[in-house]
């Protein structure tokens, strides 16, 4: 059995481009099911879990490729990253 405190000292890197996104600071639990449905990782420049909220990382489970003995590996894809990606092709040529 794990414990929460065993996954905030793990590192969770994004899969798509190596980064990593920080550490885990919270949890948001499905209390009809008892599932975790998403990790939360705090935003930059945030506070003592102050401030900021909606720069807050919200990984949903589901987007977790591995748990490791150190890192965490996930698939996250943020706002300027869906910006590229969703770029028509002659948008590339400016």
């Amino acid at each position: 059995m794990n414990k929460i405190s065993d996954f905030q000292v793990k590192d969770v890197v994004n899969v798509a481009n190596g980064k990593k996104l920080g550490h885990i600071a919270d949890l948001e639990i499905n209390l009809n099911t008892g599932k975790i449905d998403a990790i939360i990782i705090p935003g930059a420049g945030k506070m003592l879990g102050f401030f900021a909220r909606e720069n807050d990382i919200v990984i949903p489970w589901r987007n977790i490729v591995k748990i490791g003995a150190d890192v965490i590996l996930v698939r996250h894809m943020d706002a300027s990253e869906l910006h590229e990606y969703t770029k028509e092709p002659y948008d590339q040529l400016k």
